[in-house]
């Protein structure tokens, strides 16, 4: 076991040059989040088809070597404003809530992902930190997220 933990939650805000309805159109296709994200690798609906809490997705995630997919569900969804979801982690017992808010500024909008660890068990946590030390600050990796997002949403 390691005395490190992983920080139990972290937000980062980004302003990028497009407007909100473009950021949400991206961010809401779950299935184009490898396009911009730094360790997701796609998603997939298995429960609806659209960004409505109670959907469900499966996403897949990859960092270096390491592999791994969660099941997700919807948990709040307001268009052009506020986009949430849980992971699952099932065995693993796992869970982390992802936000992502949205504002319209002069420059475009203002995109704000928080997530937020919801149930960490200690052994899983002692074999994140050491095969992904990169997760004990993620905020560098969020905001270059973001500003991919917003990139693609300004196209």
């Amino acid at each position: 076991m390691t005395d490190r933990r992983l920080p139990r939650s972290k937000t980062v805000s980004v302003v990028v040059p497009a407007p909100p309805e473009a950021v949400w159109a991206v961010l809401t296709d779950v299935t184009r989040v490898g396009e911009w994200s730094h360790e997701a690798t796609g998603a997939r609906w298995v429960q609806g088809d659209g960004p409505t809490a109670g959907n469900a997705f499966k996403g897949t995630n990859r960092l270096r070597w390491i592999r791994w997919s969660r099941p997700c569900t919807v948990v709040e969804s307001v268009p052009g404003v506020r986009f949430a979801w849980t992971t699952n982690g099932g065995l693993a017992g796992d869970a982390t809530r992802w936000s992502f808010e949205l504002e319209a500024v002069p420059e475009g909008t203002r995109i704000t992902e928080t997530y937020q660890i919801e149930k960490m068990p200690r052994l899983l946590e002692a074999a994140v930190v050491r095969l992904m030390p990169t997760h004990l600050d993620r905020a560098a990796a969020m905001a270059g997220d973001l500003a991919r997002l917003g990139d693609l949403a300004a196209r």
